[in-house]
């Protein structure tokens, strides 16, 4: 080729604008937060389609996403356009209203970097909730407990399995029992990440806590649960700051970061209303209404001396708590806490309201005030997260308490029994009608229908990691 055309090849290449790599969806589609009318969805850019040295870098881009009723997206609804920028860490969030209730939505993400190459993503779906009124079934899923550490075996400690290497590697495999349950919803019930762990590599500064997000939401089997139903999250110490953490000290990660992260990271807060609690309650149903609580950002210190001006709660959450319990006409309300109200636990901790030189007089308290106000046991029912052991136990006061354990085998261990020097209750003042033998991981599914006879009825079950019951009970109403 003569230089001249050479070099007129150059500059026509030169004169053609650079073309960035498509972004893509390594951590895939969240939907959180369903009402009867409404939600949340999610997605975060990424340059890359997977974790790279154990993170996932961004991308920036334009994301919008289509909703439809239909499989095939017929009559589509369509989100705004909005930027994914690096200071909310690529995340784009939007709520959707004017949904109809009890409905299977079909949606997926539009996204490129700029919406003129955009292309649709994989399709998702999410189950709103049904209307008050309505009659309607109900199934969901607790979980909790997510260590990403131990599960791939950065830490020593805790038990471990053999594994081939490439099913490990699409991470947690209750999860996929989970999916196969086909719950229409289910509940992250804190420490969903582990800030803190493994102990030589702590996530202290804001790159750092998002990366434990980005390794973790890129896991396999953690997409495809996203993708088969909506979510609710709530937050506990590890993903808050650290182990037992409260409000107070030097120590890295700082509360107000903690917070922050929490609030960007997961499809929870309607982006209009960034400052609303993280404590809310849901109706689902004629006869269900769920409360989740939020247990890090209004306790006490740890360490104060227990008595009545001591809280997990806070105040005002604890007048709601009470006041929207009281206004309820629920066959059943749950009440979802990130920490045991009756335990038993370990004796040697402060960090919740079984403990003794905890919390235990505002848990007490409480329990005793729903003795007092008549609240029938049967249909008043406490979750629980944080425990890595499974657990059905029922306190003085008649009320019961499930913990689901931990999701993972890696992070389960054998709890404490009433009677147990070593636990909260030596005097075993607790019934306990089952708790794990040996570690165990799964989790626990809830199902409230109205019986053969047209009575609201509730179905709790422990399960294993494949999802086979270990215990189960029905409530009557």
């Amino acid at each position: 080729m003569p230089f001249r055309a050479f070099l007129l090849a150059l500059l026509a290449l030169a004169a053609v604008p650079f073309a960035p790599a498509a972004p893509f969806l390594a951590q895939g589609t969240l939907a959180g937060e369903p009402r009867p009318d409404a939600v949340i969805l999610q997605t975060r850019l990424t340059a890359t389609p997977g974790t790279v040295d154990r993170d996932v870098p961004g991308a920036a881009g334009e994301v919008r996403f289509e909703l439809s009723a239909a499989a095939d997206f017929s009559r589509p609804i369509f989100t705004a356009w909005q930027n994914a920028r690096a200071e909310n860490d690529f995340i784009v969030q939007t709520r959707v209203t004017g949904l109809q209730p009890h409905q299977v939505y079909h949606y997926r993400a539009h996204y490129g970097a700029a919406r003129a190459s955009a292309v649709a993503g994989p399709a998702a779906t999410f189950r709103t909730l049904a209307a008050p009124e309505a009659n309607a079934p109900v199934r969901f899923v607790l979980l909790t407990c997510m260590h990403y550490a131990r599960f791939f075996g950065h830490m020593q400690k805790g038990p471990q399995r053999e594994m081939p290497a490439a099913e490990r590697a699409l991470g947690y495999p209750g999860l996929d029992a989970v999916r196969e349950f086909k719950p229409d919803f289910w509940i992250s019930n804190g420490d969903n990440v582990y800030y803190d762990h493994p102990d030589d590599s702590q996530a202290l500064e804001l790159p750092q806590l998002r990366q434990r997000w980005h390794e973790q939401g890129a896991l396999a089997r953690l997409v495809r649960l996203n993708g088969a139903s909506a979510a609710f999250y709530l937050k506990d110490d590890h993903d808050f700051r650290y182990d037992d953490a409260d409000l107070l000290g030097a120590r890295l990660p700082g509360a107000a970061l903690g917070q922050r992260t929490f609030r960007e990271q997961v499809p929870l807060i309607d982006p209009a209303t960034p400052a609303a609690p993280t404590y809310r309650t849901v109706r689902a149903g004629r006869d269900l209404q769920l409360w989740f609580l939020e247990g890090r950002d209004y306790r006490s210190p740890n360490r104060e001396p227990d008595g009545p001006g001591k809280s997990i709660w806070g105040a005002e959450q604890r007048a709601w708590l009470q006041r929207t319990l009281k206004a309820s006409d629920a066959a059943f309300k749950i009440i979802v806490s990130p920490t045991p109200l009756v335990g038993p636990d370990d004796a040697r901790k402060r960090d919740n309201h079984t403990n003794l030189g905890g919390f235990r007089h505002e848990g007490t308290a409480f329990l005793e005030w729903l003795k007092a106000e008549h609240f029938d046991p049967s249909g008043l029912l406490i979750l629980t997260g944080d425990r890595h052991w499974k657990y059905r136990s029922v306190h003085p006061t008649g009320f019961e308490e499930w913990a689901a354990g931990s999701i993972i085998y890696e992070n389960a261990r054998t709890g404490r029994a009433p009677g147990d020097p070593q636990s909260t209750d030596p005097e075993a003042r607790i019934r306990q009608m089952y708790t794990d033998a040996a570690p165990l991981g799964g989790f626990l599914t809830v199902e409230v229908a109205r019986s053969a006879a047209g009575r609201p009825q509730a179905v709790l079950t422990l399960r294993d990691e494949a999802g086979r019951p270990v215990h189960s009970h029905t409530h009557l109403r």
